[in-house]
This record gives C-alpha cells, sequence and structure tokens, in this order.
C-alpha cells in the first residue's frame, strides 16, 4: 500500500462538512479512487448504538469493551476505549484506500479546508495549522465545479509529491 493521501475539512457546526466530504467522495470515486472517512463525533457523549436488542448492545451491556461484527463484507467495530487520533486515522486506512477524509479534527496536524459560514468562525480557526484552503459555506452550493478542481488538482499534486 502505497501512502494515503489525507486531508481534513473542518469548520463548525452547520457549516457544510458533512455536504462537502459526501460530494467529494463521489468526486473521487468518479477518478477511480477509493476514499475512507474519519469523523469526529462532536455532538457530545458516545456515537450513537445499534438498538438495545442487538447481540453488539447485549454484549457492550454485559462488561465487553470492544464488539467486531462482520458479514457480507462489512465489518462494524464498537470499542469502549479513547483512542489517539493516530490510531483512529491507522484504523480508517486499514481499509488501503487512496484518500482519507477526516472531517474534523482541526487541532490536529494535517492538510486542512476551512469552511467559514460567518467571518467570526474565520477569526477563531485562522490559527488552525495546515491551512491549505478556505471555502466560504455558500461556495459548497453555488460553485461545486470549482471545489471539485481544487480537490483534483490537490490529488495530483499529492500524488506527485508522493512519487519524489
Amino acid at each position: 500500500m502505497g501512502t494515503v493521501k489525507t486531508l481534513h475539512v473542518v469548520g463548525y457546526k452547520n457549516s457544510g462538512k458533512t455536504t462537502l466530504v459526501s460530494h467529494w467522495i463521489t468526486v473521487l470515486q468518479r477518478l477511480g479512487m477509493k476514499v475512507a472517512i474519519l469523523k469526529h463525533h462532536g455532538h457530545g457523549g458516545a456515537p450513537e448504538l445499534p438498538p438495545n436488542h442487538t447481540d453488539t448492545v447485549q454484549f457492550l451491556k454485559a462488561g465487553a469493551i470492544s464488539t467486531v461484527v462482520a458479514g457480507g463484507g462489512m465489518i462494524q467495530l464498537i470499542q469502549q476505549k479513547e483512542h489517539l487520533f493516530q490510531e483512529l486515522k491507522a484504523l480508517a486506512a486499514s481499509a488501503e484506500p487512496d484518500v482519507l477524509l477526516i472531517e474534523g479534527y482541526k487541532k490536529e496536524a494535517g492538510d486542512k479546508v476551512v469552511l467559514i459560514r460567518h467571518e467570526k468562525d474565520w477569526a477563531e480557526l485562522k490559527s488552525l495549522s495546515g491551512i491549505i484552503k478556505v471555502v466560504n459555506t455558500e461556495e459548497i452550493f453555488a460553485d461545486k465545479m470549482a471545489l471539485d478542481n481544487w480537490l483534483q488538482e490537490w490529488v495530483q499534486e499529492a500524488m506527485t509529491d508522493e512519487t519524489i
């Protein structure tokens, strides 16, 4: 496996992160690339579990610290553990994607696209490390083609840098 090209998409709640990342998955797939996602659950607390009647939840309630469910070519992993960011990146990259898009984790190192809804957002986010593009939320809906072209150039540049 070669180096995975990694890009963070960061911004505050309702800035369009999920909309842009979802769209970029389709763009990258059209370019023949495999895409993995690492998303920070920024809503407080743990991510939502499967329904209570499932075996997975019964195992967790009984005290299991980890459950892995596999079937139909899919794997579901739930762990009761505080992960370090690098471990999570490695887990997401274990599927051997060409590109890893990270939604959130704005304070972690890496190339970042910052989404801005309000001017005050930029005042608070401009000190982040690794910013390579700033996007006003309206651009996501008004000019997706320009953003798609930028992404394609970034991927090609990342691939070129990787071979040097």
